[in-house]
Parts: structure tokens; C-alpha cells; sequence
């Protein structure tokens, strides 16, 4: 999203055109969190961690990756403990692993206050289901910080519980075989191109979203407002 600082490597690319609206009728909404409904910041995490660090805040962030220890954490293979010690000793932090917990759960801000209104909205006329590349630290944070936006969907779908990170094809197949809905009919808000693209190319509806004015146009021109 525009003015967001994101991890290294996160950063939507490419334009926001949506595909063609699909003939097919729109039965379910997929909704990505991160970036599309819950605002992030990586800089907060920096922050928390620079008084820790003898790398400084630009290192750090340099040193970031999205690694081996990253997706193993994300995919359900890495419990929290093992890759806080990771991110301590890359980013060479003198301090608890809570310290470092802490930082990594600043990077989550608040709700998209617009967007959630019209996942709030749209519940009403359709199931609304969320899919997440995340960790169970993020979701013990968001269940704890944002009581109640999770109970807004039907059903939670988390990479660390499925085994399965975006863009990878399984990911949106284990989605799609638990919700029983035919690709055409689901329709996705993503805010990183290359799981626009993957969905996309398993049959759904997938819209890039760089702002709540994207939902918004999505849901308007499917009649869904």
C-alpha cells in the first residue's frame, strides 16, 4: 500500500488493473489480511529492535529476509521460540526472545477502517473467508490487540495451519476444496501481484489492492454494495 513501509521483498508490483469481471456469479470473498484490511509497518519492529542491535536500523533492515527459518515459521514447521532465537541471532539483538516477539508484533498497526466497513458490509450478502501468509504469533497478537476482526469471517484460512504460503497453488486449492465453492465464483483481494497472479491462474476472480477505493470498485461493479 502506498506510504506503508513493508518487509524487504513485500512491495506490491506491478499496476493494480483488476481481471475481467467474471460472467460467473460471485458466491464467496477471499480476503487477504495484511495490507488489504490490517495496516502494516516494519519500521515499528526496526524501532523496537534498534536499542537492541549494535547493526543499526538500516542494517537491519537490509539483513531482513524472507528465509528458510521465515517460511518454516510461516507454514507451521518453525514454532515462535525457534524463530525468535533465529531472528535474534541475524539481526544480532542483546535482548529476551520477548523483546524480540514484541518488535516483530509492532508491525501490525491497526485496521483498515475503511475496508473492514465494507467486509462488514458485504457479510450480509455473502460468505467472507480470509487467507494469510502468517504465524501464530501474529494471530495470538491480532486475537489479543483487534478482539473481534477475526469473528468477522466465516472461516480463517492461515499458512501456518494449512502448510501453505501464497502464491503457491496448494494454498488457494486447500481453500477452495474446504469453502466447496467453484473457482470462477470466489473472488480474492490480494496486495501483492504474484498472488493475484496465482489465483488468477487457478480460475478466480483476483483483484490487486493498493487501497480501500480497489475493494470498493471490485464489489461495486460485481453489484455486491
Amino acid at each position: 500500500m502506498p506510504g506503508r513501509p513493508r518487509p524487504p521483498g513485500t512491495e506490491p508490483r506491478g499496476d493494480n488493473r483488476r481481471m475481467p469481471t467474471s460472467a460467473s456469479p460471485t458466491r464467496a470473498v477471499l480476503f487477504d489480511l495484511g495490507g488489504v484490511l490490517l495496516d502494516i509497518d516494519f519500521d515499528r519492529a526496526l524501532a523496537t529492535w534498534a536499542p537492541h542491535s549494535r547493526l543499526g536500523t538500516e542494517r537491519m533492515r537490509a539483513t531482513f529476509r524472507f528465509d528458510e527459518p521465515f517460511h518454516r515459521h510461516e507454514t507451521g514447521h518453525l514454532d515462535n521460540e525457534g524463530f525468535f532465537a533465529h531472528l535474534r541471532q541475524v539481526l544480532e539483538l542483546q535482548c529476551e526472545l520477548t523483546v524480540v516477539q514484541d518488535g516483530f508484533n509492532r508491525i501490525l498497526v491497526g485496521e483498515i477502517e475503511e475496508s473492514v466497513r465494507l467486509l462488514e458490509a458485504l457479510r450480509a450478502r455473502v460468505p467472507c473467508y480470509a487467507i494469510s501468509n502468517t504465524n501464530p504469533a501474529h494471530i495470538a497478537h491480532i486475537e489479543q490487540v483487534f478482539p473481534g476482526f477475526l469473528g468477522r469471517f466465516d472461516r480463517v484460512f492461515t499458512s501456518h495451519e494449512i502448510g501453505h504460503r501464497k502464491p503457491q497453488p496448494a494454498a488457494f486449492e486447500h481453500v477452495l476444496r474446504e469453502i466447496a465453492v467453484p473457482p470462477p465464483e470466489v473472488l480474492l483481494f490480494d496486495d501483492l501481484q504474484p498472488n493475484v497472479d496465482a489465483a488468477a491462474a487457478l480460475g478466480l476472480q483476483a483483484v490487486l489492492v493498493k487501497s480501500p477505493a480497489d475493494v470498493r470498485a471490485a464489489l461495486g461493479e460485481r453489484g455486491l454494495l
